[in-house]
């Protein structure tokens, strides 16, 4: 049976879990529908979503439609939709064959709106567009298609109009391929990307439906447009028409069953008993209980672990055991060394990528009852395991632990995670910004094998130079290099510049550079007369990790760095009366605006503000504007620090101090010869 993992994606509130809910209804997989706001909806399942009313955590839930040849399993993937927890959306995409967005036809387009819309582009995800909420006061139906193609930037074929939009009566009419209108609609909408298609329309002046279907499909498969359907997910309007669409245009997967078992880890999940839950999206081949999988980390890190336990999601249900077929997704026992992307099985690559930005803010959290601390190292890494960018960073030399955040949400979430589900009560600093280093120019650096001032048995050379933005890291090696040198001590090397680029000079992470390893040498395994192998001889592994530091700082001192902070792109709207308040109060945050647009009553502005300031915009904003001010800000770039750059305190042993940094490195493991 063909399998269509659809993802739900939407900006907070546009009715994402609602849909979710509403689909599942229809299709006759539950006989009540939950709401939200009374905390009994399918996949909204944790005490916090159901207290907050938002989707937090990233749930899977299945349903089938059709029978016989069209049967087809329809894998519900929620996410969501407020921007503290964007890293959930990011974990499902590489796993998605199809997308709907949700746009709420009251406030339009929104801030995540665009945001999902370019990762969307990026990753070419397939994507229908739900117009939902149209039984809402103040429901917009031709002037949003508009804002949709204009905001978003992207082909709109609308599939059915509304009537009596804004009411509890509101219905939707799906077009008819023998309306004239429409069909010459189609053709002009279609014809954009099908020449084809306007040669046989010119020729005939009339395309069956058929042909306007097939070529409808075919671009929506190659995100060339994307249907939209008009709906409210409350009152079940336009959803059979929904359904039919499902159905019919988005592309399932077909199974790859004569193949070796494939897959990626998307979720990770923690039992009743603590044990580790891996929720693996499976590509090809067959995985059953008790069965062997290779486990391939980002890192290369490759491990052999048995699955112990298997369920799979189903008509909103998990039978027990499996096994997992290909196309379907499943939650995997026994792997307790998976981490969110890895892949399973050494075949074609299914890891995951990234499309957003890392969380720009951070924070120190601290025990409230200090016999804690050792607890709340343990319950943060747990939580990491779901999350790994929370990044949590140990400062041994202050006694502090801290985390990253998208925002203040995330950061109270994370609260009440710790006490209800860890029994830890813990406090937050304020939260602060996290900035980025990049290289200014091109820098080297050399250390060789028994120079007076290299006490390593290794030689490492370095170049750092600037590449383009939003490359990350890349690490190569001159062909001047190669040689008999082990692998393992070029892996070392390798491992050691990536950890190290984690704390640059100013202690941010470096992005946008290319490290080229440009010299080696090492001892080769020697020992005294009669003697085994002699450490005080021959190079080890640890000689190029605890020498790399040192050459990776000297590269990055002569190439020099400079320090980045997060800018978001906010836009404000607020009544038109209230414009000359908001200009002191946007200064104060360091917000710079363009000139405002005024539409009636209601003025819009758009702009940038620092990272940090975002906060304490919204807090101030709603006395401000007697409540009537909205405002979405996400991340839009990084800019460079005007002034004396902000410093990060190290936690590492500090290679910008030498004499330290060699102190604590070669303490205990006596003198070389």
């Amino acid at each position: 049976m063909r399998t269509l993992n659809l993802g739900i994606l939407a900006h907070v509130d546009a009715g994402k879990t609602s849909l979710t809910e509403r689909l599942l209804y229809t299709a006759g997989v539950i006989d009540h529908l939950g709401r939200v706001d009374s905390g009994d909806t399918q996949t909204d399942t944790l005490a916090l979503e159901r207290q907050r009313g938002i989707t937090i955590k990233t749930a899977v839930t299945s349903f089938v439609t059709g029978s016989g040849d069209r049967a087809r399993v329809i894998n519900l993937i929620d996410t969501p939709g407020h921007p503290d927890f964007i890293a959930e959306v990011e974990r499902v995409l590489d796993i998605l064959d199809c997308v709907i967005l949700v746009i709420s036809a009251v406030e339009g387009v929104q801030a995540q709106t665009r945001v999902l819309t370019r990762a969307l582009r990026r990753v070419g995800v397939p994507t229908l567009i739900l117009v939902n909420k149209i039984d809402r006061a103040g429901a917009r139906t031709d002037e949003l298609l508009a804002e949709i193609e204009a905001r978003l930037r992207v082909a709109v074929v609308p599939l059915s109009r509304v009537e009596e939009a804004g009411s509890r009566r509101a219905r939707t009419i799906a077009y008819a391929s023998t309306d004239p209108i429409f069909h010459d609609s189609l053709v002009e909408r279609l014809s954009r990307g099908d020449d084809q298609l306007l040669d046989d329309f010119v020729a005939d002046r009339h395309l069956s439906a058929g042909r306007l279907g097939a070529s409808l499909v075919s671009q929506t498969i190659r995100c060339q447009v994307c249907p939209v359907i008009f709906g409210s997910a409350i009152t079940g309007a336009g959803m059979d028409q929904l359904m039919a669409v499902i159905a019919d245009i988005l592309p399932a997967t077909e199974p790859v069953t004569d193949a070796d078992p494939s897959g990626v880890v998307f979720k990770i999940d923690r039992g009743t008993r603590g044990e580790k839950i891996a929720y693996v999206r499976s590509f090809g081949g067959r995985i059953a209980e008790r069965d062997m999988v290779t486990l391939l980390g980002s890192d290369d890190r490759t491990t052999q672990q048995k699955v112990s336990r298997i369920t799979v999601f189903d008509r909103a249900g998990e039978p027990t055991g499996g096994p997992l077929e290909a196309g379907r997704i499943g939650k995997l026992w026994g792997l307790a060394e998976a981490r969110i992307g890895d892949q399973i099985g050494t075949g074609a690559r299914h890891r995951l990528d990234h499309y957003f930005t890392a969380p720009t803010l951070e924070t120190v959290v601290s025990p409230v009852d200090d016999a804690d601390r050792g607890p709340l190292r343990v319950a943060l890494d747990q939580l990491a395991e779901q999350d790994p960018l929370i990044n949590v960073r140990q400062d041994d030399a202050h006694g502090e632990l801290s985390v990253c955040l998208y925002g203040e949400v995330q950061k109270e979430v994370i609260g009440a995670t710790l006490l209800t589900d860890f029994g830890i009560d813990a406090t937050f600093s304020e939260s602060s910004t996290i900035c980025v280093e990049r290289p200014v120019g091109v820098g080297t650096a050399v250390e060789f094998m028994r120079d007076a001032a290299n006490p390593f048995l290794a030689t490492v050379g370095l170049r750092v130079e600037p590449e383009a933005g939003g490359s990350g890291i890349t690490f190569d090696l001159e062909k001047s290099v190669h040689g008999t040198m082990p692998v393992a001590f070029f892996t070392a090397v390798e491992e050691t510049v990536y950890e190290t680029c984690r704390q640059a000079l100013h202690g941010w992470q470096l992005i946008d550079a290319r490290i080229t390893l440009t010299h080696t040498g090492y001892a080769p395994r020697q020992s005294h007369a009669h003697q085994g192998f002699s450490k005080s001889m021959s190079s080890t592994g640890a000689d190029f990790r605890d020498l790399t530091p040192l050459v990776v700082m000297a590269a990055l001192r002569s190439a020099a760095t400079e320090v980045l902070e997060p800018v978001h792109r906010f836009r404000l709207e607020l009544p038109a009366a209230l414009l000359d308040r908001i200009y002191p109060v946007l200064a104060a945050h360091g917000a710079i605006p363009q000139p405002p647009v005024t539409d009636g009553t209601v003025v819009v502005m758009e702009g940038d503000i620092p990272a940090g300031e975002v906060h304490g915009l919204e807090q101030e904003l709603p006395s401000l504007t007697r409540g009537e001010g909205v405002l979405d800000s996400p991340f839009d770039r990084y800019r460079p620090v005007v002034g004396r750059p902000p410093e990060r305190r190290r936690t590492d042993r500090n290679p910008l101090d030498r004499s330290e940094y060699l102190l604590r490195a070669t303490r205990g493991k006596g003198a070389r010869i």
